[in-house]
């Protein structure tokens, strides 16, 4: 089948970020094997650059950009994740941006896209379309505009995740049984998936949201693009999207991957767990896969489970609050 993207678009996209993103390591805690009585294998992205796998796709695609289009600047829309790797990316290689942020995302990662450099404009989620605004922008400047996740290019880079992960196991001699990766519109899962399931052909793959963005599971259900409820909410800030794109979706349905969702309360309480269990920084949206494994989703039981921590770029009050959860 022929996808948006390749295996070789994925080691292209690993050339081009070497020595700029961070590898980050694969970690194992005996802790959570005991506690799922199975091996689990850690790819804590909460540790990359901005704080999240984003800046992989955005420093790929924006490295690739011609000095013209280089010259025009680069407009972006983000809940928050991806506004702050086009900012950082934009910020490495002298890069005007612009990132279209929704009023309501949390108030660190707005100051950290502006504390890269980058001009925010914000808009009303439940009332503005965001690729309309950031239309709007394009016009006036003649912007390029960096999706968040409907990109071959993005693909590509987030794609690396799954590259590293298949590269650490193999040199230990591991085949893992199954992979949860935290999904929104499917950069991360449709190409890291896309490496990891040309490496481990017999990997059980599944997607992992939050109930009220439930789109990609409903959407690998009926083998076609669904939407969100308009005015849908979850604390999950990183993993609202819409829907699926139309080149992330194709790989996701094509590798048969399955869905799989999480409450907003198992969200905050993975948060927790991950901080005091596994010394791991994590936000709602980036421990999505943790819980969904920790509320027994899946079966881990004998099994050698990998798991994404996507992303760490959560507000100090609120990591109290998961905190204070855990010990009320």
């Amino acid at each position: 089948m022929s996808y948006a993207i390749s295996y070789q678009d994925i080691l292209s996209a690993a050339d081009q970020i070497k020595g700029v993103a961070v590898q980050t390591p694969l970690l194992e805690n005996p802790a959570l094997n005991e506690l799922v009585g199975g091996r689990v294998f850690i790819k804590p992205e909460n540790l990359q650059r901005v704080g999240a796998f984003k800046f992989r796709g955005a420093y790929n695609r924006l490295s690739r950009l011609s000095e013209d289009e280089k010259a025009r600047g680069v407009v972006a829309f983000s809940s928050g994740n991806h506004a702050q790797g086009v900012a950082h990316a934009a910020q490495i290689l002298g890069i005007k941006a612009t990132i279209v942020m929704p009023k309501d995302a949390p108030e660190l990662k707005l100051a950290n896209t502006r504390g890269y450099g980058a001009e925010v404009v914000l808009y009303d989620r439940y009332n503005e379309d965001r690729e309309a605004v950031a239309n709007r922008v394009v016009s006036d400047s003649g912007a390029t505009v960096v999706p968040p996740y409907n990109d071959p290019y993005i693909i590509a880079g987030q794609g690396t995740v799954g590259l590293e992960i298949a590269q650490d196991l193999q040199a230990m001699g591991i085949v893992p049984d199954q992979a949860l990766i935290n999904c929104g519109g499917g950069g991360l899962c449709s190409g890291a998936y896309l490496a990891l399931y040309e490496n481990f052909p017999d990997l059980d793959g599944y997607t992992v949201e939050p109930e009220a963005f439930d789109d990609v599971k409903r959407s690998l259900e009926s083998g076609k693009i669904e939407g969100v409820d308009f005015g849908a909410r979850s604390v999950c800030d990183a993993l609202l999207t819409p829907s699926a794109g139309d080149l992330t979706f194709p790989i996701m349905h094509g590798l048969e991957l399955k869905g799989l969702v999480i409450s907003d309360d198992e969200a905050l309480d993975a948060v927790a767990y991950a901080a005091i269990k596994l010394k791991l920084v994590g936000e709602p949206g980036g421990v999505a896969s943790l819980a969904a494994l920790l509320s027994g989703k899946v079966k881990a039981k004998g099994k050698t489970t990998v798991i994404v921590i996507s992303g760490g770029n959560i507000e100090p009050a609120q990591l109290q609050e998961c905190l204070d959860r855990s010990v009320a």
